[in-house]
């Protein structure tokens, strides 16, 4: 069973980092570490998340970073 609630820790980062009107860069490159540690945790709601920030060209590449993509 997979950690469905990561998706709550995964939030608040990527809304704090937007909130300090963090650079994309590092906005890409702690997410990126964000999200392959959540993974390695057995986060399994990534694409929630990642649907949610579909704007965020940063946030989608770390997203991509660690082989989550968002189908059209």
């Amino acid at each position: 069973m997979g950690w469905g609630s990561a998706y709550s820790i995964f939030n608040t980062v990527a809304d704090a980092l937007i909130e300090a009107e963090a650079s994309e860069e590092v906005k890409e490159n702690a997410l990126t570490k964000v999200i392959r540690s959540l993974q390695e945790n057995d986060w399994d709601t990534e694409l929630d998340s990642l649907q949610s920030y579909l704007n965020d060209p940063a946030i989608v590449r770390a997203f991509a970073n660690n082989g989550i993509t968002w189908k059209d």
